[in-house]
């Protein structure tokens, strides 16, 4: 599968269990419809995230096409907190784009990883939230 944003191609490596495309060039993650769910572990909380996602029509951001089915993506807002947070949403259901750092942060945002453990998995992998 290639990178919707540097359009190299990603690894697939395991997080708790789940299958996550991964691009080495970016650091942009993609999940499968299902996945973000999965990585939650609880569904209520992921019902609620999902639930809080609001398409956003007037983005600025470049749209990006989905990976899978190849269509334009919707730019989404995640929460309400600020600044806004945009991911990208297969507009068929295929699954969703996290630039760097952005799935982190809505772990963060949303209060979802209590005991940290998504985001250290993620540091562990990935190097995000470390200092350059």
């Amino acid at each position: 599968m290639d990178c919707p944003v540097c359009k190299n191609a990603m690894i697939t490596l395991e997080l708790r269990e789940v299958e996550i495309d991964y691009c080495t060039d970016c650091g942009g993650i993609w999940l499968d419809a299902g996945e973000l769910e999965l990585l939650l572990g609880e569904p209520e909380k992921a019902a609620q995230l999902l639930n809080s996602f609001k398409i956003d029509s007037k983005a600025s951001e470049k749209t990006r096409k989905c990976p899978i089915c190849r269509k334009k993506m919707q730019k989404v807002i995640v929460g309400s907190s600020k600044p806004t947070l945009l991911i990208d949403k297969c507009r068929r259901a295929e699954g969703l784009w996290f630039d760097k750092g952005e799935l982190e942060d809505i772990f963060e945002r949303a209060h979802l990883d209590q005991d940290n453990k998504i985001q250290k998995l993620l540091t562990d992998m990935f190097g995000h939230g470390q200092t350059d």
